[in-house]
């Protein structure tokens, strides 16, 4: 069991009747639901929660993975609160990136690129192929996901190759996407898992559910060895005699 918090800008389902329908309580609501299933510990933070858009320090310290969904509002995010989950991350904390949360500040800082991509949205069909289907992500997932209808994202999608592309995407309109993508940075974990665009019921798919509650079992942290960094005592016995250092 992980220690779970879903982030949500919650911003569309309160503007829009369209998006309500499909996710009246919040699409946060959905993604927790369906990691609660899977026997996690989850809350939920959104950007209006605060000026610390609900994750403070003492939030962060009780979070074993981050969930990130992201639309409208990546600006509104402050940067101290971006930068206090890099630092998070860098330490252990897991985090996945769903869907236009490409954009977000968070990812966009552990990615060091501009993150983006082509977009469409017609309403068409998807099909993620399981590239890698020993992953741990890909656990209990066919050979493909069907989606009927989803928003296309579009190659070139600008990140860093990823560690591992666990999915990748055939659209209807004839594009391709790496929708599946394992980085790892410092001592935490990253999965961008593209699915899940708000005015389609995607986070109600089994099989989507399924790769989310797998995704936070990968990118929770394990019990290894706390890295140590700095100058170090030598574990053999040697001479430390040189004074010529300039430290």
């Amino acid at each position: 069991m992980a220690r779970v918090t879903v982030w949500n800008e919650y911003r569309h389902e309160r503007e829009s009747d369209v998006v309500a329908d499909v996710y009246p309580d919040g699409i946060h609501a959905v993604v927790a639901e369906a990691l609660r299933e899977g026997g996690h510990e989850v809350r939920t933070a959104t950007l209006d929660e605060g000026p610390d858009h609900g994750l403070s320090e003492s939030v962060l310290d009780d979070t074993d993975v981050l969930v990130w969904w992201g639309h409208a509002a990546h600006d509104e995010v402050r940067d101290a609160v971006a930068d206090r989950v890099h630092e998070h991350v860098l330490d252990g904390t897991g985090l996945i990136v769903l869907h236009s949360a490409h954009y977000s500040k968070i990812f966009k800082k552990l990615m060091g690129t501009s993150c983006s991509l082509k977009w469409r949205e017609a309403a068409e069909r998807e099909r993620l192929w399981t590239i890698e289907p020993s992953h741990p992500i890909a656990d209990g997932i066919g050979e493909t996901i069907e989606l009927d209808e989803t928003e296309m994202y579009g190659e070139r999608f600008d990140v860093p190759a990823p560690d591992t592309l666990v999915f990748t995407s055939w659209f209807e309109g004839g594009e391709t996407f790496r929708s599946g993508c394992c980085y790892r940075r410092g001592s935490g974990k990253v999965f961008y898992f593209r699915p899940g665009h708000e005015t389609y019921p995607i986070y109600y798919d089994e099989d989507v559910r399924q790769v989310l509650r797998n995704a936070v079992d990968w990118a929770a942290p394990g019990d290894g060895p706390t890295p140590t960094f700095g100058n170090a005592e030598p574990r053999e016995e040697i001479d430390t005699g040189d004074d010529r250092t300039v430290h």
